[in-house]
């Protein structure tokens, strides 16, 4: 019916304008036929006019009822994959003794049955939307798919499995937010900590170094959360919900803000404030300390080695120095200023790279071949160590495969409460392409490779800490400049993103 009156109105102005033009092209001959044909055109042109508002007040209550629906069908489609994905699991359970069984039965069809409901609302308004004429976006996929994506393509995808116990160690690790040697006195590998308060990459300092000297003690998908949480952070900030589908069992069931990167992890995490002001004050001290006193056990320096390993002393701390200023004061609450807050913070890790590279392969090529192979031991022994070429070749499988849920996600998601018109939605493109690089720049630099040693994986540190900051520059134009173009409502929507994208 709505376009149905809008044809009908646009041939109505089409007459008018006809008719208009008509009139005006007219030269009557006399001053009485010249003022009757002047009153005329001027009605004609009146009806034109109230026929033009007519037609845009219409365009402008079909636009809003198209946007209602469009937001509709979104966030039924994310309540529609949530109760599939529960209904598979509930129906992959194997509950034992009778009243389990019974109780997982009746869980299993109320679940089914509120799926057939919303599925059965979500068919109305798909028909809705195919009366209005409303198509799904050329440009990106709908968003229809974009939960079940959030699953596949992502860097940590291989890392999802319930049966790699070195996952289910990972997961506890980013879930309590642990510190590296916190981790390892429970017996459970480090693995990447987004945040610590307001801090990005609370240890990026001893993560950084002790990687480099201890590698077996490290979650072997490190690098692989570390990019999924660095593309994360920028739009979801600390809530999002969808990272969570990358590293949960499949028995677990994601609720919106529980990711590992969301804020009650922020607030269970043992990062106390006295840890924060060591981390941004000290970070050479404490928890972040260096494994000195273990190399030099392990190599036992010769007299002419000694004042190299104090050379590397000296490297440590100036790299610590570094990090002094990249704390920041406070949590960013908008996307623009969680950028350049992570940027600044991986720009100081990898200076601080560059600092103590020299040093350590100074210190390193001095080792005769038996300290070498000392040095390259090192490492506290957590759970099995597996051969991490092994580990490095399984997870760069996924590196090549693309991203969408990284990339696509947010921006629809993006779309959906921001509503961009006009030079905004130019303005997402950007912003959309320049993620969708920024994320193939982190692809060329995942992992293919564990070195076997020191100077090796400092090595490989640094050009993945250059993929991120390289990836952090590209999307901070185009952040800016659609951060810019929205307005108070807008923006206030954007910066708490994450709460909009449940149902």
């Amino acid at each position: 019916m709505p376009s149905r009156q809008s044809a009908q109105s646009q041939e109505r102005i089409d007459r008018l304008q006809q008719r208009v033009q008509q009139l005006k092209s007219q030269q009557p001959e006399g001053p009485r036929a010249q003022r009757a044909q002047q009153r005329l055109l001027q009605t004609e042109q009146r009806q034109l006019q109230r026929e033009q508002r007519v037609q845009q007040l219409q365009q402008t209550a079909q636009e809003r009822q198209r946007d209602m629906l469009s937001r509709q069908s979104v966030q039924r489609q994310d309540r529609i994959d949530r109760l599939q994905q529960r209904v598979q699991q509930l129906q992959s359970q194997r509950p034992q003794g009778l009243r389990e069984q019974r109780a997982q039965q009746r869980l299993l069809q109320t679940q089914q049955r509120v799926l057939r409901q919303e599925e059965s609302l979500q068919q109305r308004v798909l028909a809705r939307q195919e009366r209005l004429g409303i198509q799904p976006s050329a440009a990106r996929p709908a968003v229809a798919a974009a939960v079940q994506a959030a699953a596949r393509g992502r860097f940590a995808r291989r890392f999802a499995s319930a049966d790699d116990p070195q996952a289910e160690m990972a997961r506890a690790a980013r879930q309590h937010g642990w510190a590296p040697r916190h981790a390892w006195r429970r017996g459970l590998r480090a693995a990447f900590v987004p945040w610590g308060g307001h801090v990005f990459w609370p240890y990026a300092y001893s993560d950084i170094f002790e990687y480099t000297f201890w590698p077996y003690a490290y979650d072997p998908g490190y690098w692989a959360y570390a990019y999924d949480d660095f593309v994360d952070a920028v739009f979801w900030g600390t809530e999002s919900p969808y990272s969570a589908y990358a590293r949960q069992a499949p028995t677990e069931y994601p609720q919106s803000g529980g990711a590992s990167t969301g804020s009650r992890s922020r607030e269970r995490s043992d990062v106390s404030q006295q840890s924060l002001s060591q981390l941004c004050g000290d970070p050479e001290k404490g928890i972040t300390a260096w494994p000195i006193a273990s190399i030099e056990q392990a190599v036992q320096p010769t007299s002419e080695q000694r004042p190299l390993l104090d050379e590397l002393k000296s490297a440590a701390a100036k790299a610590a120095d570094a990090f002094k200023e990249s704390c920041g004061g406070s949590y960013a609450m908008t996307p623009p200023g969680r950028l350049r807050a992570m940027t600044n913070r991986i720009s100081a890790t990898l200076e601080a790279v560059r600092i103590v590279r020299p040093a350590l392969e100074k210190f390193y090529n001095s080792l005769s071949d038996e300290q070498q192979a000392r040095f390259n031991a090192l490492g506290p022994n957590v759970g099995e160590r597996s051969q991490p070429r092994q580990e490095a070749n399984a997870q760069s499988d996924t590196c090549g495969e693309p991203k969408s849920s990284l990339i696509q996600l947010p921006i629809e998601r993006i779309e959906a409460v921001t509503r961009p018109a006009g030079t905004q939605k130019e303005a997402l493109d950007r912003l959309s392409g320049a993620t969708e690089k920024a994320v193939q720049e982190l692809q060329a630099a995942c992992p293919d490779d564990v070195p076997l040693t020191p100077v090796g994986r400092l090595e490989a540190m640094q050009k993945r800490l250059e993929a991120m900051l390289q990836a952090a520059k590209l999307v901070q134009p185009t952040m800016d400049e659609f951060y810019a173009a929205l307005s108070s409502e807008q923006k206030a929507r954007f910066n708490t993103l994450g709460r909009f994208a449940g149902p």
